[in-house]
């Protein structure tokens, strides 16, 4: 024997007697398959205190919770109706180009916040601005032949024409001699009639007055037209709100008419359903149904906001828009159901359990019950509807008065023991 096995052979021994004094001291026992320690007795007679997941000889595990057991209750639940519906913003526009021209500004991109009167797309004006100083011209070319409409009614109105001298049948004789001999010789000789001449003469006057104010009248008319499109060309905010969708870019050539963008109030939000006729009856403004929402599988409550007067006359819907509390998550477009109850069916006594009693095999919904043995057992359920509050009804699988486990702990399975008696039930 070398040195080296001699010396490995010491060791091993060494380790074989320490390992046979512990085992004396700790009273380790080789009993089936697994061993078993038998603590030391305490001194004094004081039993230890048992730590967190210590197992003793009868099995039951210290620091861990008995599972609840209830008795399932009863409810009393019509039938509802469960309809999709897309959420919506409570005000939501589409700016579209009044005038043909270039996209010369935008405000923004989607989702950036203005508030209302703030310019969101300009379209290019010059010809606008060119055809205003046109009109400009043009009203003032009006407005001086009215000043010398008005001028010339007032001289015929102070110092009538029809008594001139010069308007006068004569021989062309100097304005005295006309005045003394031509006048009366015109009247004698039936010549005319001054009264009727001065009559004549105003009303004209009048009529050049009232045709200057016309073209005046048109031309601050042609001006508010040109002023209109000018506003035309600014698309703005109507109210506070977010960008949805932009649809042009700067520099595109629009015609009257074409979309611009999509401008919404996405801080209050409704659910818009189409809700089959024969449901209406069942739904009037100001009442609250449950919803689910898509986004996390959010329940809440809805309000009915708006019924439309009248169903499609196609799909016999009615558009309903319900009210969604401030703080929902998700945003406009997306996925939610709304539960409608059904007044044409009675209501019917359903079982109702805590939502934290049901557990999930793959995509069946069970619960444990407390069978004859006192001992869980799963069984598969058919879920209705919520119903107040943590509470869902089970149309199927589930009786009332049956006791079952109100919040199972994971791993829980048929025949499975808490090392403890069962609690009694709550009623």
């Amino acid at each position: 024997m070398t040195k080296k096995q001699f010396m490995a052979t010491l060791v091993a021994f060494i380790a074989f007697l320490a390992g046979h004094a512990v085992q004396s001291q700790t009273g380790y026992s080789n009993q089936g398959n697994y061993y078993q320690a038998t603590p030391p007795a305490p001194p004094n007679g004081v039993s230890p205190v048992p730590g967190p997941g210590y197992r003793p000889a009868g099995g039951a595990v210290y620091g861990q919770s008995t599972p609840e057991i209830i008795t399932v209750q009863q409810t009393q639940a019509g039938a509802t109706v469960v309809l999709g519906g897309t959420v919506v913003p409570y005000k939501e526009v589409t700016l579209s180009a009044q005038i043909p021209g270039r996209v010369e500004f935008i405000a923004g991109a989607e989702g950036d916040w203005f508030e209302k009167g703030k310019v969101l797309v300009a379209i290019d004006d010059d010809d606008l601005l060119a055809k205003r100083r046109q009109v400009l011209a043009e009203l003032h070319n009006a407005e001086s032949a009215l000043r010398n409409a008005e001028v010339q009614y007032s001289r015929e109105l102070w110092a009538p024409q029809s008594r001139s001298p010069s308007r006068a049948p004569g021989m062309g004789l100097p304005s005295l001699f006309d005045q003394m001999f031509t006048r009366p010789m015109g009247d004698m000789m039936g010549y005319g009639s001054p009264e009727l001449e001065r009559s004549a003469d105003l009303y004209s006057r009048g009529t050049q007055v009232s045709q200057a104010q016309a073209r005046v009248m048109q031309a601050r008319s042609a001006l508010e037209e040109i002023d209109a499109k000018m506003r035309d060309a600014r698309s703005v905010a109507p109210f506070d709100g977010v960008i949805v969708k932009k649809l042009v870019e700067v520099g595109d050539t629009l015609q009257p008419g074409q979309p611009l963008l999509v401008f919404a109030d996405t801080r209050y939000l409704q659910l818009e359903v189409e809700v089959p006729a024969r449901l209406m009856p069942g739904i009037k403004k100001g009442m609250i149904f449950p919803a689910r929402l898509d986004v996390g599988d959010t329940r809440v409550d809805v309000r009915v906001a708006q019924i439309f007067p009248m169903a499609d006359v196609r799909r016999h819907t009615v558009t309903v828009k319900f009210d969604l509390p401030q703080g929902a998550p998700g945003g406009p477009g997306m996925y939610a159901e709304v539960m409608i109850p059904d007044v044409n069916i009675p209501t019917q006594t359903l079982p109702v359990i805590p939502v934290s009693a049901v557990v999930w095999r793959g995509s069946l919904p069970g619960v444990f019950i407390v069978n004859d043995e006192g001992k869980p057992e799963l069984r598969l359920i058919r879920l209705g509807e919520t119903v107040g509050s943590g509470l869902v009804s089970v149309l199927s699988g589930l009786e009332v008065g049956q006791r079952i486990y109100a919040n199972p702990p994971p791993g829980m399975s048929s025949s499975w023991s808490s090392g403890r008696p069962p609690a009694p039930s709550a009623r």
